[in-house]
């Protein structure tokens, strides 16, 4: 009998503590949803002002037509045009990012470049455009290593971009 009452009593301290669990969980959870704010008005994104890195334009709604590209149309085609001669992992033109794979210079076998480029704007603008390289060596295993990469690489590659996008711009307007 006295085993009996000792596990009688291990399962009430053990349903006094899930009952305590729950309910301090109910008491978190309703005190959740309680606000001193008052009732809130819901919009939708496009409607609120301020930074949304799920809209383009920094706060301004993306123009466009349905089925255009979400980014600047000379920016995305001067990436293409620009980065042509490496192979590409992957472009979305919604979001403005274009992926590279790796290329290798066949004068430089032992090391290879990625880069990654992202439009971040609907405008021909020189801030709406990033690009990150990524470069690596072969070491002596034959293994490949990153290395770092000078910021100038990236500079002179969206400076080209850029100079591809103006001249895409201008034989736009002749026509």
């Amino acid at each position: 009998m006295e085993r009996g009452t000792m596990a009688f009593e291990r399962g009430s301290v053990l349903r006094g503590v899930a009952a305590g669990v729950l309910a301090l969980s109910v008491v978190v959870g309703v005190s959740a949803c309680g606000s001193t704010k008052g009732p809130r008005t819901f919009t939708t994104q496009s409607d609120e002002p301020g930074f949304n890195p799920f809209r383009h334009g920094g706060g301004k709604k993306a123009a466009g037509a349905p089925g255009a590209i979400g980014v600047n149309g000379f920016l995305w085609r001067a990436s293409l045009d620009t980065l042509a001669f490496m192979p590409l992992a992957s472009a979305d033109p919604y979001g403005g990012v274009i992926v590279t794979d790796w290329y290798t210079n066949p004068e430089k076998p032992d090391e290879r470049f990625k880069a990654t480029v992202y439009i971040l704007d609907t405008r021909l603008r020189a801030d709406g455009l990033n690009v990150t390289i990524f470069k690596q060596i072969k070491d002596a295993g034959g293994a490949w290593t990153d290395t770092a990469v000078t910021d100038q690489t990236a500079t002179d590659i969206e400076n080209a971009i850029l100079t591809r996008a103006r001249q895409l711009r201008l034989s736009n307007i002749k026509n």
